[in-house]
């Protein structure tokens, strides 16, 4: 059976750390970190994760600021919204949730992000320090499976590393990260038009999932002794459960558990970690502006 990479004990040990430092920093009479985020529209899922960053922030003494929108929200708004962040010294940095209502232009919205308080690398500016291996802010999910690797001790260098799925928010910042050279790994990114993905897959050393497929990748895909690491997650409806779905990832767990060396489970793995350096994340663009 393989090690379970527990990504929640992970998460909790960052957030002790950053607790204790936003602590420190109040204790010398310095003003806590402030993260805000906007979010417009209905989505459940944004909005459970808009509430989820507000606890988190409460949890390790942030200041967390949520301007919540309707659906039907002019475009003007938002940007004005983003022109007010951008000039309030308060404000370490924010976060702007997708989806975002038709009408808001998400390539007018990104140009008005302040890279320096870019929370999520949006912006082009910080997309290119990520490419050119500079200091940024890496994307939260990307950044959470780096430190999940990282504390886990999982030995990248040289190892050969495949991705599935090849999207802005997941893939391509992650294989950028894994090939700087504090990681030196050798990537394979593949997509939807990828040939033979499951003999690509069965050449990872480390594999990553962010396919969106529910359970797509069984034993078969996995060499053994591998690592697996699983950005996916899904409810999946199930009448035996007492809320009536599961949640599951990107990778059929009870299956490749069994033949690969380590695994990140779904939920407690990556999706743990994706809050923990967000916060990671506002503490740098904190002490930058300090």
């Amino acid at each position: 059976m393989a090690t379970i990479i527990d990504g929640k004990a992970i998460a909790s040990e960052i957030k002790t750390e950053i607790a204790t430092e936003v602590k420190s920093l109040l204790d010398h009479g310095k003003p806590a970190p402030h993260l805000a985020v906007i979010i417009a529209g209905e989505d459940g899922a944004a909005l459970s994760y808009v509430n989820s960053i507000e606890k988190q922030c409460k949890g390790v003494g942030y200041i967390c600021s949520a301007y919540k929108f309707p659906a039907n929200v002019p475009e003007k708004d938002i940007l004005a919204t983003i022109d007010f962040l951008n000039s309030d010294d308060e404000v370490d940095g924010y976060i702007i949730q997708m989806p975002l209502p038709k009408q808001v232009s998400i390539d007018k919205v990104v140009a008005h992000v302040d890279p320096r308080k870019d929370m999520d690398c949006f912006h082009p500016v910080n997309m290119g320090n990520l490419l050119l291996g500079k200091d940024c802010y890496a994307p939260a999910t990307p950044h959470g499976v780096m430190e999940l690797i990282r504390r886990s001790n999982i030995e990248t260098a040289g190892k050969e590393c495949v991705i599935l799925g090849r999207s802005n928010i997941v893939g391509k910042p992650l294989s950028m990260m894994l090939l700087h050279k504090d990681a030196n790994a050798t990537v394979t990114v593949c997509h939807s038009r990828t040939k033979n993905l499951k003999r690509v897959c069965q050449r990872a050393d480390i594999l990553i999932v962010a396919i969106g497929q529910p359970e797509m990748i069984t034993v078969d895909y996995v060499k053994e002794k591998a690592t697996v690491i699983d950005v996916g997650i899904h409810r999946i409806p199930d009448p035996a459960q007492p809320n009536g779905y599961r949640v599951c990832g990107d990778v059929k767990f009870d299956e490749v558990s069994k033949k690969c060396e380590a695994i990140t489970p779904v939920p407690g793995g990556v999706g743990a970690m994706t809050m923990a350096c967000l916060l990671q994340n506002t503490m740098k663009a904190y002490k930058s502006r300090q």
